[in-house]
């Protein structure tokens, strides 16, 4: 049967869908899923007979039909498929057949069986008040199933969105948002845990929930000048979702962190790996359907930058600044002056970098933002390295740390303090390079922190060393403080350096217990058993492992190991790789910074 709907046409049997003529890409199950909608239109479906129809008999969760629904709703509207709480899921649009199907329906209806033709004579005969009287009672039935279904709709709706909440530390104790579940949302609170505490050891405590809590929310809230600031944090399996906030009471705040959280798109982003494209292609879309949502368009433009559109990325900014000062929000205001700057420091725009780091300092001043004052006050200190000299880089940095701890925020804190021993190693200040560092762990100690933020330590010291034989030690000591989290950070670029070192010397055997000791199939891990493979002269294996790695950081988003694993197959001279796929890779992806660190390679590659 082929359907139309408002603008959209589709074909049930085969399962086409179109719009305005031209077809859309939807997913199969998603289009099983639309047919058998609208050919039982009349009828409630359960989730039990969407999944017996349209998996059959595969093994899926009752999520996959939540999640199908809720891509249908995307694409036709959150009317299109009414929620009946307990029993299932209806189609609510008007829908009509094409006039083909109309007459081939008309026709079928002509033709009948004698038997159909007897029943449809003695129909003809019942007394008319008969026939009025069974049609009343049909649309009295109608009419009560609605408003039931209504009623237990605002009452037992079943949660679309699972979320796991730790409640918001609150610069006043009086002052909390209480999140109760409702139609859209089924929240679980993990009263155990304390905010400040998941933020500084997410990664010792969000392995712990995942399974059960795949979605974790949490943040603070703070009061200025009669307005209510919220800056929360959503974390899910493939990295976090941020944003802040602001409004006259907790009441509104409330309003506004479930309108924005709604918006399932969100948790799709959240659930698994993404490449970039892919990413940027959802928030683009999400960024049409809610234009004033200033949350999602920040995100958006973090993406461009990610991506080295920076054109695109400057435009949407300015979009950001024009319409939050249209609405006087001071935070996003600051917000997009801050986006601004960075993408200028990409272009080595310094200056106008700077005047746009000192406008949105001023903006967050007005609702004494701390946390984006230390922000942009860290943001500067780069600009001032660039242009000034230490002295400047001292202040900014010494600012940051500040503002940092004024506002508690113990991760923005060391990483100004820790940053700022970076920068005196390179402007050759070896006093404060010690200093500086000796002041980060002591307060790691005094904070109480967990053992992977201490790992920063012998990182560091690893930096400040000249030769590899001297960073060796301290970078074993990284992977010892963070066995707990082997896919930290500074875990995966300590076992990178020790890696290439150990090849460098022909180390192997060492080389290859450092990758014995991992167990997670991470894009980082695949890129060291790439480089191993490779320096072990194994071709075949090489080859094999660097397309698969190549894919996977794809896939993730990590741009730079796509750019590192094309320059290592730019090497490789051999028939079964495309040199010039990945030469014009390198080229319409390679960000300045990348460049400059492969230079030499590249020359050797004439590339």
């Amino acid at each position: 049967m082929r359907y139309i709907i408002d603008n959209f046409e589709f074909d049930s049997e085969s399962l086409v869908l179109e719009k305005n003529g031209e077809s859309i890409a939807i997913r199969h199950n998603e289009a099983k899923l639309l047919a058998l909608l609208l050919e039982s239109k009349e009828k409630l479906l359960s989730k039990e007979d969407i999944l017996a129809h349209v998996w059959q008999d595969k093994v899926v969760s009752e999520q996959a039909v939540f999640q199908n629904i809720s891509h249908l709703r995307n694409l036709f509207g959150n009317n299109a498929i009414k929620t009946f709480p307990k029993r299932g899921y209806q189609w609510q649009l008007n829908t009509s057949l094409t006039q083909k199907e109309t007459l081939s329906t008309e026709s079928e209806s002509v033709i009948l069986k004698p038997s159909q033709v007897i029943k449809t004579t003695s129909a003809a005969k019942r007394p008319f008040w008969l026939v009025a009287a069974l049609v009343s009672f049909a649309l009295i039935c109608i009419i009560g199933i609605y408003n039931i279904s209504d009623t237990d709709n605002q009452k037992f709706t079943a949660p679309i969105i699972q979320l796991a909440y730790i409640p918001f530390a609150s610069s006043n104790s009086e002052m909390k948002i209480e999140l109760t579940d409702n139609a859209i949302f089924d929240f679980t609170t993990l009263n155990h845990l304390d905010s400040d505490h998941f933020i500084n050891s997410a990664e010792l405590e969000y392995p712990k929930l995942v399974k059960q809590h795949p979605f974790v929310l949490t943040g603070h809230i703070r009061s200025y000048q009669q307005q209510i600031h919220l800056d929360f944090l959503l974390k899910g399996p493939s990295g976090n979702w941020q944003g802040q906030l602001s409004g006259k009471s907790v009441i509104d705040i409330n309003k506004l962190l479930q309108q924005h959280l709604k918006q399932r798109f969100i948790y799709h982003l959240l659930s698994k790996p993404q490449s970039l494209e892919l990413r940027q292609a959802q928030l683009v879309i999400a960024h049409q359907q809610t234009p004033t949502d200033l949350i999602t368009l920040g995100m958006l433009i973090n993406t461009y930058t990610s991506m080295e559109e920076l054109e695109k990325a400057m435009v949407l900014a300015d979009k950001l600044a024009g319409i939050a000062a249209e609405q006087q929000d001071n935070q996003q205001v600051g917000n997009a002056l801050l986006y601004q700057s960075g993408i200028l420091t990409r272009k080595e725009l310094y200056e106008l970098s700077l005047y746009k780091l000192e406008s949105a300092i001023k903006q967050f001043k007005q609702i004494n933002d701390l946390k984006r004052q230390a922000d942009a006050w860290y943001a500067q200190s780069w600009l001032n390295h660039q242009e000034e000299g230490y002295i400047a880089v001292k202040s900014s940095l010494l600012k940051s740390a500040q503002l940092a701890l004024q506002a508690k925020d113990v991760s923005r804190e060391l990483n100004a303090l820790t940053y700022l021993s970076v920068m005196a190693h390179k402007h050759h200040q070896e006093n404060d390079r010690y200093h500086y560092l000796n002041q980060a762990e002591s307060k790691m100690k005094v904070y109480q922190l967990p053992i992977y933020h201490f790992a920063k330590v012998p990182f560091h010291y690893a930096i400040f060393a000249k030769k590899m034989s001297d960073k060796e030690p301290h970078l074993k000591q990284v992977l010892e403080f963070t066995k707990l989290t082997p896919n930290n950070w500074v875990a995966n670029e300590s076992r990178k350096q020790l890696l290439e070192h150990y090849i460098e010397q022909d180390r192997l055997n060492e080389a290859q217990s450092l990758l014995d000791n991992i167990n997670t199939d991470t894009v980082h891990n695949s890129f060291l058993k790439t480089l191993l493979a490779q320096s072990k002269q194994e071709t075949d294996i090489f080859i094999k492992l660097a397309k698969q790695t190549f894919e996977k950081a794809q896939l993730s988003g990590n741009r730079g190991i796509s750019l590192d694993i094309a320059l290592l197959l730019c090497s490789e001279k051999n028939p079964q790789i495309n040199g010039d796929f990945y030469s014009q890779y390198i080229h319409d992806k390679a960000p300045k910074y990348w460049l400059k660190m492969n230079k030499t390679k590249l020359l050797a590659l004439n590339l």
